[in-house]
């Protein structure tokens, strides 16, 4: 019996690594041996601790004051998922780059695990800001921000209040408050939002009188054969071996999944309000060809004022960007980086 289940096993695991789609270079757990890691934790303004992972790259002058980033992760996913690789990635061309968990998530403080606050998620890019300019070998005037996929909608919101971030790009970004608000391409009605509100609204009193907490939206955890193309694509990342990761003390059952009472708060959220005022420091906004979410970055990049650019990413879906090396463009990070932190 214990062979058999041996065996089951790794059915099972060699069947989420055949299933992954590991085109393009996939590497979501990309490490450098030029680059050195170590774990750090920090308090934001409101005394609540963000955990992040600090980079840095092996031959960099420790004596001399180098640029630094911020990377934030997709919303729902943690740190070792797309912004572990893209601060590596920036770490191997000498940036000191430092990816942080949002509040609430992986092993970041907030309680419960998994709710949504808008207002504390950009706070952690400033926390982040915080962190770096305590360092010694970090240049206080030469600090920049990276936000993937809910991440990028949460990095604006920060910039628009903290100057200290000097260049600011987005992938794949999900302005949260829109996609909540009117789902992908206006495609929500107002009375479909009210139900949803209005659900909330319900759930809160379940909980307050001590019912189970309800998680809403997130990744499905299993394919049919009516799965929605898009779930697909997020389901071949967060569900195979191509990028499932779940922190330690965390669930693999909730992974992506906010709480249905806490979720609504995006309806509040409206990143690209004032957007303009980020000027003039730079931004970069880069989204897939094909992906779902372009429209996002299209409308970022039609309200911001200059210096700004667009860079739409050939045969590149919206997951695709999160770990595909192949695609992503370090090369154009890496130029708009070294010239806005210059």
């Amino acid at each position: 019996m214990k062979k058999l289940f041996l065996l089951l096993g790794f059915l099972v695991s060699s069947f989420s690594v055949v299933g992954a789609d590991m085109s393009n270079g996939a590497n979501n757990f990309y490490t450098s041996d030029k680059v050195a890691v170590q774990k750090v934790t920090f308090k934001n303004q409101y005394k609540m601790t963000v955990a992040g992972n600090l980079f840095i790259p092996n031959d960099l002058d420790r004596s001399a004051k180098n640029p630094a980033i911020v990377v934030g992760h997709p919303m729902g996913a943690v740190k070792e998922q797309s912004a572990n690789l893209y601060a590596t990635k920036m770490a191997e061309q000498g940036f000191v780059t430092l990816s942080i968990d949002l509040p609430f998530w992986g092993e970041s403080e907030g309680q419960p695990r998994n709710a949504v606050l808008p207002d504390l998620y950009a706070e952690s890019f400033s926390a982040g800001v915080d962190f770096l300019r305590t360092q010694s070998f970090v240049d206080r005037e030469r600090i920049g921000a990276l936000g993937i996929c809910g991440s990028g909608s949460f990095v604006i919101s920060a910039a628009k209040i903290d100057p200290r971030m000097k260049a600011i790009a987005t992938v794949s970004m999900y302005d949260m408050g829109a996609a909540n608000r009117n789902a992908l391409n206006h495609s929500q009605t107002l009375e479909q939002r009210k139900q949803i509100i209005a659900a909330a609204a319900e759930q809160r009193d379940v909980e307050f009188a001590g019912g189970a907490v309800q998680y809403t939206g997130g990744t499905v955890h299993e394919l049919t054969a009516d799965t929605h193309p898009i779930q697909r694509e997020f389901y071949d990342f967060y569900r195979t071996a191509r990028g499932e990761y779940t922190p330690e003390g965390g669930s693999a059952q909730t992974t992506t999944q906010p709480t249905l009472t806490s979720n609504v708060k995006f309806m509040n959220f409206y990143p690209f309000n004032d957007i303009e005022t980020i000027s003039p420091r730079p931004m970069l906004f880069i989204t897939g060809e094909n992906a779902h979410s372009r429209e996002f970055s299209e409308e970022a990049f039609k309200l911001a004022g200059q210096p700004k650019e667009l860079v739409v990413v050939p045969n590149a879906g919206h997951v695709d960007l999160y770990d595909r090396v192949n695609l992503i463009p370090f090369d154009k990070l890496t130029a708009f980086f070294r010239a806005g932190l210059k």
